[in-house]
């Protein structure tokens, strides 16, 4: 099957299929209910001025404070958003996990969407494409779901947060074989949980252990 082919201009909407109670909901993974997430949404929540605000610092503190196991050369691998938080480390997976708990403990609905990219070479990679994970919110203010990639700036990727805006550290040019995933999931993909779960190693598994393609819509 030939892969489609379009410019980030050109992306078709998000297929967002579940009922908003499903983009809120908590679970083994998403686990907003562990104590140490709850007081840091508390925090979030006091400093914030109204939802949006709110959005924004749970954004930046998943970006900012919880560094992208790479960048960081940190082995240790993380899944539940609850370990996300207590380790500060996670790759772009886990880091989605955390950043669900966080605006589903807020109230605000999130989901996840996830894209295939092209490797990096500098990430001396034993395969040719991966698959990346982000978050997709739901803002009250602009009344539609948008993008969010708290994946972590570094070198060539800064990522503001940008109200009614996809906020993409990969904007896809594309590159053959990228794809932009359309679906808007309420839950991870059982396979993205299963690559977390069966890892120990974070950098073994950045190298050869992601995911390459994922069964979902285009």
């Amino acid at each position: 099957m030939t892969t489609p082919q379009f410019h980030l201009r050109e992306r078709l909407p998000l297929l967002t299929e579940a009922p908003e109670e499903a983009y809120l909901r908590a679970d083994e993974v998403i686990d907003y209910s562990n104590a140490a997430i709850a007081r840091l949404v508390g925090d979030l929540r006091v400093a914030s001025a109204g939802e949006t605000d709110f959005v924004r610092r749970a954004f930046e503190f998943v970006r900012d404070s919880v560094p992208h196991s790479w960048d960081a050369q940190e082995p240790s691998v993380t899944c539940n958003a609850s370990d996300v938080l207590k380790q500060r480390t996670g790759i772009c997976y886990a880091k989605s996990h955390l950043l669900a708990a966080l605006l589903r403990g807020g109230g605000v609905p999130a989901g996840f969407a996830y894209q295939k990219l092209r490797r990096l070479p500098f990430e001396m990679p034993e395969t040719d494409y991966c698959i990346h994970a982000m978050n997709t919110v739901f803002l009250s203010e602009t009344g539609k779901w948008q993008r969010v990639d708290a994946r972590g700036n570094r070198e060539g990727v800064k990522v503001p947060f940008s109200p009614g805006h996809d906020c993409l550290a990969f904007p896809l040019a594309p590159e053959p074989g990228e794809v932009d995933y359309r679906d808007n999931l309420a839950a991870p993909h059982p396979l993205i949980v299963g690559t977390l779960r069966s890892n120990r190693n974070a950098l073994d598994m950045y190298k050869r252990g992601l995911l390459e393609d994922l069964p979902l819509s285009w």
